[in-house]
């Protein structure tokens, strides 16, 4: 199972993976662990990624990036409308409002949305994910900007479905750097102990966001988090608009016109800011043919970029003390402010970081690729797989979300805000509600001026099902409704609840049936008690104001209450969201496929047809070089000629052909111009092969001569085996002779008679022959017959020896008895 984290940026993305027991980064098929989210197209195929970055400025109409911020928005947005102006594609308004991306694809205007090219770029990621694992991904956490709405979101996910991935997790991007930072702190104070809170500062290419965490051993909990949409980009443009003013002054060309100029100017303008971080001093700015074939260069210094970004630098720092003021906490209660995010290297960001926090930026954190480590290692957590240490994560409701159902009564108040601002998350809510008809809730934004998004409505629900008791009373409805782990609302199941005496006659519903306090029966709760929702996942009832206390002290365990039972009958919930239809997922699923099969199909032909132009390009350098020798003069001017012919024709009619047109003519070439390589290849390895051959026909004549002079390293072979030794030799032999007399024969320009393999091969059966016998090893020898001991002596025969003993015999016995044995 592959455990993978994407940061999808505006104009960038980076991939993180779970491997061997750490987060790693993985680098693309450039080397590159940056992916831009660029997606061009052109006549045969698509391009992502680094490819369709490289080929913008000569491409510029049909490549598209910068349409993150498009996602889910109608083409009246205002958002949309101040993006236009900057994106050199063409945008058009789809029939049903939305926004469309056209470009010229497969010879005909095709028109995409921001959702399906950004199912492309997790397409692209995911096989760049693959490649880097050498597994099949399915499973993954993508980020999200903290203040993606109900519809962008829905969307995204949208967007991974069609890719073929399953999103564990949509995770904001606030709470993925604050796992990753806080994952791997040891020293975080316990569970029980005052949290220690840090400040996260993200400023990427085109958001801002600033957010304040409570983290304790094994916990972590998003405070709150406030957000601006300006970035570097920003920077960017302001530095390009600047530049632009500065040339058509000085050289008297307009960038503003030419949206192929203005592109370059904001890329050479970006490593100009980048520069300028690091340096104080005038950073010049040069480029070559920029309009009108002039050349063009100018001077900006750091002071002089602040001084025109203080509008921006002043939004940046409302949003800090935005985010102070939400938290409630002090400067004294922050323990460190950690900096991520591209832009966030600007001098000017980390002097407000410290007037705001009175704390230095600290850079912990990867800057680039803390997003990614955190959405890996949230999948890490979810995976099976993976041993990962407990760690509970919060996050908080950037947006308060107020439900509103239908009316019983004109006179009712049918709306209540069930998630204030910064409520955490995930989190479920039972709402009871007495109903005699099926009801319709609406959940939307509660202040739909601070959403920045058109879109504030997060669907609709009907639950149906709804029938009342008896002719005049209200059914008691329990519906359940959460915002998931993903930061969506949803209504989960509703259930009606059916209350009887228990000597009542049964009906059978089908529902589950449970015993529950007469006080709890619908008579006696009030109207308030309706519009009460409950925190938690339980069923149970919350007691309604208008229930006396007289009726809470009358239920004493002496007095004798009637027992009734109630029944669980589910109820139909038919949700009204902004998410695609499975219909309409599995059609662009299939286009998505198509698309993805014709990029295979078009890099397998461009390589067939670059194979053809290789061959010829390398087969006439080897001809007037290295294999001159090895062609007759006449066979080289015929295959010079054809290879001439075959580059014309791959510049003309070979230009748009099919991959097994370019097999075919490959083949053709090589069918003349391969014998001349083999004679070359030949020519060179088969001295060598020879003298191999040799020196083994050598080592077994010393063999035998040894054998022969009766060396006894070989006396245990017998005549037999030495005879099929010296059989061998012969015919090998006599082979390697009328094979080597054959080749000294030939010329350069003649196919060899024997090719190195085949001397190769004869070589080694020779070996194989002869090999068993000369290693044949020798047989061991028997070991010694150990002697029989004497049979024991009886007493009477030690006694007549003992009588029959000379004296020397004597002596020598009592010698042997005396010594001492160690």
């Amino acid at each position: 199972m592959s455990v993978v984290g994407f940061d999808i940026g505006h104009y960038s993305c980076y991939i993180a993976v779970a491997r061997q027991g750490g987060i790693e980064t993985v680098a693309n098929e450039y080397s590159d662990r940056c992916t831009p989210s660029y997606v061009a197209f052109s006549e045969t195929q698509r391009f992502i990624g680094n490819a369709a970055k490289n080929q913008a400025i000569t491409n510029l109409k049909n490549t598209a990036f910068g349409y993150k911020r498009l996602l889910a928005r109608p083409y009246d947005d205002p958002q949309v409308q101040a993006e236009m102006p900057h994106l050199p594609f063409n945008i058009l308004k789809h029939d049903d409002g939305a926004v469309g991306i056209q470009v010229h694809y497969g010879g005909e205007e095709r028109i995409f949305t921001p959702l399906q090219i950004t199912a492309m770029l997790l397409t692209k990621l995911k096989e760049t994910a693959e490649k880097g694992l050498n597994l099949p991904v399915v499973d993954c956490v993508i980020s999200v900007p903290c203040f993606f709405t109900e519809c962008e979101k829905r969307c995204m996910l949208d967007a991974a479905n069609i890719a073929g991935l399953n999103c564990l997790r949509l995770m904001s991007d606030t709470i993925a750097t604050a796992l990753a930072y806080g994952l791997y702190k040891q020293d975080l104070p316990a569970e029980t102990d005052k949290p220690r809170n840090v400040i996260f500062v993200d400023m990427g290419s085109s958001n801002f966001q600033v957010s304040a965490c409570a983290l304790n051993k094994g916990k972590l909990k998003m405070l709150a988090a406030t957000f601006d949409t300006l970035g570097g980009r920003d920077l960017d443009q302001l530095l390009a608009e600047h530049f632009a003013k500065e040339f058509k002054t000085k050289y008297n060309v307009d960038a503003s016109t030419n949206k192929r100029a203005f592109t370059r100017l904001l890329g050479d303008c970006e490593k100009l800011k980048k520069l300028m971080s690091a340096n104080s001093t005038p950073i010049p700015l040069n480029i070559e043919c920029f309009m009108d074939d002039k050349d063009v260069t100018a001077k900006l210094q750091r002071a002089d970029l602040e001084e025109m970004a203080a509008p921006l630098l002043e939004r940046a720092d409302a949003c800090m003390k935005r985010l102070l003021a939400d938290c409630k906490l002090s400067t004294d209660d922050i323990y460190a402010v950690e900096i991520v995010g591209g832009s966030t290297r600007v001098p000017a960001i980390k002097q407000l970081v410290l007037s705001n926090f009175n704390k230095e930026a600290s850079t912990t954190l990867n800057a680039d690729e803390a997003v990614a480590r955190g959405c890996a290692l949230q999948c890490a957590i979810l995976s099976p797989k993976f041993v990962v240490r407990d760690f509970n994560i919060a996050d908080c409701q950037p947006f308060s979300i107020t439900l509103s159902w239908s009316k019983g009564t004109p006179d009712e108040d049918n709306k209540m805000e069930l998630y204030p601002l910064y409520h955490q998350i995930p989190q479920s809510k039972v709402l009871t509600l007495y109903k005699q008809e099926p009801i319709v809730i609406e959940a939307f934004y509660t202040n739909p001026e601070l959403v920045p998004h058109p879109c504030t409505t997060l669907g609709k629900f009907v639950v149906n099902g709804v029938v009342p008791p008896a002719p005049g009373e209200n059914a008691k409805v329990k519906i359940k409704v959460r915002v998931n782990h993903h930061g969506i609302f949803q209504v989960n199941n509703a259930h009606m609840v059916e209350v009887r005496n228990e000597d009542s006659e049964a009906m059978d519903t089908g529902g589950s049936e449970k015993e529950v306090s007469e006080g709890t029966s619908d008579e006696k709760l009030s109207e308030e008690a309706e519009k009460q929702a409950e925190t938690g996942d339980t069923t149970d009832d919350t007691k309604g104001d208008g229930e006396s206390k007289e009726s809470s002290e009358s239920e004493k365990p002496a007095a004798k209450a009637k027992k009734v039972k109630a029944k669980q009958i589910d109820l139909d919930v038919v949700n009204q969201t902004s998410s695609l239809s499975a219909e309409r997922i599995n059609i662009l699923k299939e286009q998505e496929l198509q698309l993805a099969a014709n990029d295979r199909l078009e890099t397998e032909r461009l390589h067939a047809k670059n194979s053809v132009e290789e061959y010829v390009y390398e087969m006439r350098n080897n001809l007037a070089t290295s294999l001159q020798t090895f062609i007759l003069e006449q066979d080289r001017e015929t295959f010079s000629a054809l290879l001439t012919a075959t580059e014309d024709w791959l510049y003309d009619e070979g230009e748009d052909q099919k991959k097994q047109v370019y097999i075919d003519k490959l083949a053709e070439l090589k069918q003349r111009g391969d014998p001349v390589v083999v004679r070359a290849k030949e020519f060179e390895s088969r001295p060598k092969a020879f003298d191999d051959f040799a020196k083994t026909g050598v080592h077994v004549r010393k063999f035998l001569q040894k054998y022969k002079e009766g060396d006894e390293q070989f006396n245990h072979l017998t005549e037999d085996e030495v005879s099929k030794v010296e059989k061998t030799l012969t015919e090998k032999q006599a082979w390697y002779d009328r094979q080597f007399a054959a080749c000294m024969n030939i010329q350069k320009t003649d196919d060899p008679p024997v090719l190195t393999q085949q001397i190769e091969n004869e070589k080694e059966a020779f070996q194989k022959a002869v090999k068993s016998t000369m290693t044949k090893p020798k047989p061991k020898a028997e070991p010694p017959k150990e002697e029989s001991k004497p049979a024991a002596k009886t007493e009477a025969d030690e006694q007549n020896t003992s009588n029959n003993a000379t004296p020397e015999a004597e002596a020598k016995t009592e010698a042997t008895t005396d010594m001492e044995v160690d």
